[in-house]
């Protein structure tokens, strides 16, 4: 009798070749089938949980990657106490840096055919104020408007009623932030073409301001800090004396209009007045 070996190197197994009976031929190849097929499957299902328990190469603070939005009957059950304490907690993750995880291709397809945001954020328009980001949201959580100033007009408080009003957002937060460029301006008095007419919606802050003790200059930061305060304090006050839908909604309490100051230095945002 004569033996031929092949040593296969990947499969550990050695194919032996023999001048042997039809019969025992049959044996052997059908369990050499049998230990190749279960050595492949053991090696799959081995691979499979080694990419299930790696991760990603990105590290996660959160357990999964978020790729729905906010339902309308999500929407329903907020109230503007609950959004408002949520925004607070968003912001703390953006503050220690562990923001949550987004699919935003999967949000995308979950908000094509419709949105129910939780919250209307009018900001400055600075773009050291990245506000989804500031707060931890993602697509279909917020309506974002932004003017330099943060102050409401005709057009942001017709904005500010289709949020709250048609679409259901529950809370208005006034967002300004430190050493705001219109402010400064404001302060200075400058005069250049539209920004004229819009620094002058400004003003009641300034008046608002003039107890301040201290230098009245933009070079002293308490007292520009002072102004945009005032500022963010004014603007909640004028939304519901020029709004009629919006004041029915607050005094309701089917929203609230609150204040809020981001600080350059810390990511933080405070929350100043409420109503």
């Amino acid at each position: 009798m004569q033996w031929h070996c092949i040593m296969n190197p990947c499969n550990a197994f050695v194919i032996c070749q023999c001048n042997l009976q039809k019969k025992a031929m049959k044996v052997l190849v059908t369990a050499l089938v049998i230990i190749t097929l279960s050595s492949s499957c053991n090696s799959n299902d081995n691979a499979a949980k080694a990419l299930s328990n790696s991760g990603t190469d990105k590290p996660s603070t959160h357990e999964s990657v978020r790729e729905n939005v906010l339902t309308s009957a999500e929407q329903k059950t907020l109230t503007p106490v609950g959004v408002m304490k949520d925004l607070e907690e968003g912001n703390k993750h953006y503050t220690q840096n562990h923001l949550t995880e987004n699919d935003y291709m999967g949000m995308l397809h979950s908000s094509a055919q419709g949105q129910y945001p939780a919250a209307f954020i009018l900001s400055c328009i600075d773009s050291r104020v990245p506000v989804e980001e500031v707060f931890d949201k993602g697509i279909g959580d917020l309506f974002v408007g932004r003017i330099a100033g943060n102050f409401v007009d005709e057009d942001i408080l017709g904005s500010m009623e289709y949020g709250c009003k048609i679409s259901g957002a529950k809370l208005i937060v006034v967002l300004g932030h430190e050493s705001c460029g219109a402010i400064k301006a404001a302060i200075e008095h400058e005069r250049l073409g539209n920004i004229t007419a819009m620094l002058a919606k400004i003003k009641p802050a300034l008046e608002m301001s003039k107890d301040f003790a201290g230098e009245k200059t933009v070079e002293n930061h308490a007292f520009v800090e002072r102004v945009v305060k005032d500022n963010i304090i004014n603007t909640v006050h004028t939304i519901p004396l020029k709004s009629s839908v919006l004041k029915e909604m607050l005094d309701k309490g089917e929203i609230k209009i609150v204040g809020a100051y981001y600080s350059f230095e810390t990511g933080q945002v405070s929350f100043l007045d409420e109503k």
